[in-house]
């Protein structure tokens, strides 16, 4: 990766419909040189993938927590990723340093919607306790670098 990809990478962050000729202008390259480095890092899975981002509320899953999980034992991660691949609420999960063994979000429409989420999770045999906050108001939200 030189600095024209990370370029590409950046405009495409900002605008990850805008056309190859709108990213080359800004950039400085011809949209054939554009698509054949967005090619390239897809190829290399620098780039993994493009999508869109909707609205939880407007999607119906205005809902959201993190929950901290405590295991029993040792979990190996791939085995924590089995069981929370399963519950469909699961947004994302992490592995993370502490005391707890990961922190998982949630998102459903409803309280109720989210508390069924969450006994899923706590039901798990190697889940020995959760730990869990509700978010109220989401403050900043920033595209990831």
């Amino acid at each position: 990766m030189d600095d024209l990809d990370r370029r590409i990478l950046d405009e495409l962050r900002i605008d990850g419909r805008a056309s190859y000729a709108e990213m080359g202008e800004r950039i400085g390259l011809s949209p054939s040189a554009v698509k054949r480095r967005v090619d390239r890092m897809v190829a290399e899975r620098v780039i993994r993938g493009f999508g869109v981002r909707i609205d939880p509320e407007l999607d119906g899953a205005a809902t959201e927590a993190y929950v901290e999980l405590f295991c029993r034992g040792t979990v190996a991660p791939e085995e924590l990723r089995r069981l929370l691949a399963d519950i469909p609420n699961v947004v994302e999960a992490f592995t993370v340093t502490g005391q707890a063994d990961a922190i998982v979000r949630l998102r459903a429409a409803t309280m109720p919607d989210l508390e069924i989420a969450l006994e899923k999770v706590r039901l798990a045999p190697q889940v020995d306790k959760t730990r869990s906050a509700i978010v109220l108001t989401r403050l900043v939200e920033h595209r990831e670098p």
